[in-house]
């Protein structure tokens, strides 16, 4: 089972991999790319209006690269954010108008975004929710600026939502699941949609 989480940052991501990883054992787990490539990696990534080309596209390819490294529905792996997530956070930065990220560069990821989602079983939305808030971390690493958070967010509900980019794959699409609440009913969750793929 191919798993990739999806959405804007601070809102429990990372936790319901983490959960999800140590009740299924079995699951490898691929980190998430600004992790692997900045914090642990060679490169600067810098975010919100800051944002590159350079740095959101080897992001998305690196997140690429990595589910194409699980070819088999019997790959059991769950991946810290997904390609989409790169179309988002790229058109926020291009929605700033302060780098080199513009509308084209959006629309010219799309296709390899697309192309790669019909390796996944799984794509699933964490979004922000009234019903069930998740408080903005201080850690170090990412951006405490809920209006940030929460532009990101409102781009995602787009994509998944209304269909913004039209990303998903004609043939061989993910299942696209939602995942609120409490930490134990994004695990049912996340067990009910793989009983029924």
């Amino acid at each position: 089972m191919r798993i990739a989480i999806s959405g804007s940052h601070s809102l429990g991501k990372s936790t319901v991999v983490n959960d999800w990883v140590a009740s299924q054992p079995g699951f490898h787990r691929e980190e998430e790319p600004y992790r692997a490539l900045g914090l642990f990696g060679p490169y600067e990534i810098k975010f919100r209006e800051a944002s590159t080309r350079l740095q959101n596209g080897i992001q998305m390819y690196y997140n690429i690269s990595r589910i194409h490294r699980y070819a088999s529905v019997f790959d059991d792996v769950i991946l810290d954010r997904s390609p989409v997530d790169y179309l988002a956070y790229s058109q926020y930065t291009a929605n700033q108008a302060t780098t080199d990220i513009n509308d084209a560069f959006v629309a010219s990821m799309v296709p390899a975004v697309r192309e790669s989602l019909d390796h996944l079983d799984i794509l699933a939305f964490v979004p922000k929710s009234e019903a069930w808030p998740v408080a903005m971390e201080e850690d170090g690493i990412r951006p405490a600026d809920h209006a940030y958070r929460d532009d990101v967010d409102a781009i995602f509900k787009e994509i998944y939502r209304d269909g913004r980019f039209d990303v998903m794959p004609r043939e061989q699409a993910p299942r696209l699941i939602e995942l609120v609440g409490p930490a134990e009913q994004r695990l049912d969750q996340f067990k009910n949609a793989i009983r029924s793929v």
